[in-house]
């Protein structure tokens, strides 16, 4: 996809991060491993703009998937129209929906009224075609004003720009778009886009990478704009437009890589616990990882040998868990992975 670009594209939010980590020559995509990230160190946002896009959309949905990653996309209203079968690939996937206006403008030199056709049309076109409600908006360029601010807010959109940006749409390599990604530290968001082929053949290590370093890649709060644990407890879970895990959601949900499947459904909450009960099928030998909210903690277990937030069998495919709410006091439900 092309399209003239603005000097603005270049902006980066926070320009003088450290870089974390090692560089691999070539970046070169590792191996895929079913191994997951105890997400210690707490949650990134990888973000795409611009899709769904024919030739990419499904090959990134499907590298997440792989990696039982979650993110974040932001499709213009246009192309969202156009490819109403990839936007419910987004939502199928799980992947939080939002908004990047209806034809990517510099919506910083329109009207008011012109700010809230871009924004409202693509509202309505992704509530057809995925069946969900966007609540984050990403001003196309990082231009925004008070005006786009305004508008964006009335209809229920918190502002999201980005912490690194990766490049992707100037031409950057894999291995430069890899290295850019690096440097995301807890919370933060990167900027990447649906179309560029050398971001497909980055976002493999990028997961490898975050893995290394007990970093999930999550989703972005509404609230605050910042990164978090997937939304109400699936990779992507909940309405997939992002309403955060407060307990009012969905109650259940699944996730299956390479062949394994774990399903989860909360049971019995009160006061600062609550249960929730695994189960795993595809597999007879399996080990699944839970992945709390920040603040939440197991308080104990049964029904498998556990290892820190990681279960093996014990005689059962089905496994219970109490959590600590934690201080937000969210019944979010904890996802798991399973290999």
């Amino acid at each position: 996809m092309s399209r003239t670009l603005s000097p603005r594209r270049a902006l980066r939010a926070l320009s003088g991060l450290a870089t974390v980590g090692v560089v691999l020559a070539g970046g070169l995509a590792l191996a895929p491993t079913a191994s997951a990230a105890s997400c210690s160190a707490g949650y990134v946002a990888l973000t795409f703009d611009d899709g769904p896009t024919a030739a990419t959309t499904s090959q990134i949905v499907s590298t997440l998937r792989q990696y039982g990653a979650s993110a974040t996309v932001f499709p213009t209203g246009q192309n969202a129209q156009n490819n109403a079968s990839l936007m419910q690939t987004y939502k199928n996937a799980g992947l939080q929906i939002g908004n990047h206006s209806w034809d990517h403008p510099h919506l910083v030199n329109m009207s008011e009224s012109d700010v809230r056709s871009q924004l409202s049309r693509t509202q309505q076109v992704v509530q057809q075609t995925a069946g969900v409600t966007p609540q984050v908006f990403r001003p196309p360029y990082g231009e925004v004003n008070q005006t786009v601010r305004s508008v964006a807010s009335s209809l229920g959109l918190t502002v999201v720009t980005w912490d690194v940006d990766s490049a992707d749409w100037n031409n950057a390599s894999a291995s430069a778009i890899r290295q850019a990604a690096q440097r995301l530290q807890p919370g933060q968001v990167i900027l990447m886009h649906d179309w560029p082929g050398a971001t497909v053949q980055a976002l493999p290590g990028i997961l490898q990478d975050l893995q290394a370093r007990n970093l999930c890649a999550g989703q972005i709060s509404p609230t605050t704009g910042r990164a978090v644990a997937p939304l109400n407890g699936t990779p992507g879970g909940g309405d997939n437009g992002g309403n955060p895990g407060t307990g009012n959601g969905t109650d259940s949900g699944s996730n299956t890589t390479n062949g394994c499947t774990v399903s989860w459904t909360r049971g019995e909450s009160w006061g600062d616990r609550f249960n929730v009960t695994y189960t795993v099928t595809g597999r007879s030998n399996w080990s699944v990882t839970v992945y709390p909210n920040t603040g939440q903690s197991i308080q104990s277990a049964w029904g498998a040998n556990r290892s820190g937030n990681t279960f093996t069998p014990s005689g059962s495919n089905s496994f219970g868990v109490t959590y600590y709410k934690g201080s937000q006091n969210i019944s979010y439900i904890p996802w798991g992975i399973c290999s």
